[in-house]
């Protein structure tokens, strides 16, 4: 799984990449920032929907579900055409259509028309998130290319926490429709710099559909996108039950709740592109290992830790798990795209947002539906802190059980890689 050299013949490989490649990166990490900002800034604003079209939570859910069905649906179809067409204009495209779509959200006199708005933004992302993937791979020098996978995870985390917050901020001062307007201004200053920075191709990819499909298979890249499904899976999972756990379980106000939540996303700010560089000395594979395995040990810990010292245990297991989360994400990335050939890196990068992106409906339902069970009662607001902890346990020993078939199937593919002439 050793990463592959950019030569200078490959598109997207020019002097002006090289001598502009801060800006470049900069600029494809703010599309993955944007993306992401848009995927966590409405959670918030749900309770106040529900108010404002006089509709029942159910309902007023699809605006969040709209935005992450569509994500999931079409990214691989935006990566083949950014393939085919070209990464440039294809993501100008999407920074485009995720402007648009967010005056269209602010704009919308009914929640049917914000739910179809905010499924067109979720287009838009799934354009951002794939192809500034893509074209941060093409761009990136061999020696720094899991440094940049790492500032798109960072890029990621930054947005994902940005999100509540700014949304709490914002929804008061001028109610929910501020939300989706504030995203028009930063999707514009994203295209313009986009399109004066971001490098022009060369040549576009020629190769069909079963080549492409054929070239997926060659790259041994499933397993690259098995575990990144599992691991996605048990990190919304912390999304999920944290604030059930910490709020009910050990019965923090509110306020400590979203403090302690925000461990995770500011801990993610700060390890991402030393992870990245770490993936740069040490090869995707050593580094692939070590966060597999955190991940598998901070799963066991929220499995137990919480329950016997608190909430110190708690942030001591998240304070495991991000890191972990970090050096999986740089390492597999990096991996899933290391051999692709340049006109392929698209499909690739859609098939690993994909994979997530089911990872995270996985974990907020499936596993959902385990802590639910564990609990013990359908009226979480009204188990005991005993219940509470048991659904905790439940989930995590599960979640843990995750992480080690997620090393088992790594582990297989690197001795089938080993084995290949």
């Amino acid at each position: 799984m050793n990463v592959s050299s950019i030569r200078r013949d490959e598109p997207g490989f020019s002097i002006a990449s090289q001598e502009n490649g801060s800006g470049v990166t900069a600029t494809l990490a703010w599309s993955t920032l944007l993306a992401s900002l848009g995927t966590s800034i409405a959670n918030i604003a749900l309770p106040t929907l529900a108010g404002a079209f006089s509709a029942p939570f159910s309902q007023v859910q699809a605006v969040v579900v709209a935005y992450l069905a569509v994500m999931t649906i079409s990214v691989v179809i935006v990566g083949r055409l950014g393939d085919a067409l070209g990464l440039k204009p294809v993501l100008l495209t999407g920074i485009g259509l995720f402007t648009l779509a967010s005056l269209a959200c602010g704009a919308a006199p009914s929640l049917r028309m914000l739910v179809g708005a905010r499924a067109i933004q979720g287009l838009g992302a799934a354009i951002l998130m794939t192809l500034s993937m893509a074209m941060m791979r093409q761009t990136a020098g061999e020696a720094r290319v899991g440094r940049a996978m790492g500032l798109l995870g960072t890029a990621s985390a930054l947005g994902t926490a940005l999100g509540p917050s700014l949304g709490g901020l914002i929804i008061p001062m001028t109610g929910w429709r501020g939300i989706f307007w504030m995203q028009v201004p930063l999707g514009a200053l994203v295209f313009a710099v986009a399109l004066m920075i971001l490098p022009a191709e060369s040549r576009k990819g020629t190769r069909d559909g079963a080549a492409s499909m054929t070239s997926i298979c060659q790259l041994s890249v499933i397993p690259n996108l098995l575990v990144n499904l599992l691991v996605a899976a048990v990190m919304m999972t912390t999304l999920v039950v944290g604030p059930f756990y910490l709020g009910l379980g050990l019965g923090l106000p509110g306020a400590a709740v979203g403090l302690v939540m925000a461990v995770g996303p500011v801990i993610s700010i700060f390890s991402g592109v030393p992870s990245g560089r770490l993936v740069d000395a040490q090869g995707s594979g050593r580094v692939l290992s070590l966060g597999l395995g955190l991940l598998t040990v901070a799963a066991f810990l929220l499995a137990f830790l919480p329950g016997m010292i608190g909430v110190a245990g708690y942030i001591l297991a998240v304070a495991v798990l991000t890191p972990g989360y970090q050096l999986f994400q740089a390492a597999n990335n990096t991996a899933a795209l290391a051999s692709a050939p340049s006109d392929r890196r698209g499909v690739i990068s859609g098939l690993l947002n994909m994979s997530r992106n089911v990872g995270l409906i996985a974990g907020a339902s499936g596993l959902g539906m385990v802590f639910a069970f564990g609990v013990g009662k359908e009226d979480l607001l009204h188990a005991t802190p005993a219940e509470i902890a048991v659904g905790m346990r439940t989930t995590f020993l599960l979640a843990g059980t995750m992480m080690l078939f997620a090393i088992g199937i790594s582990w297989r593919a690197s001795r089938v890689v080993s084995r290949l002439p």
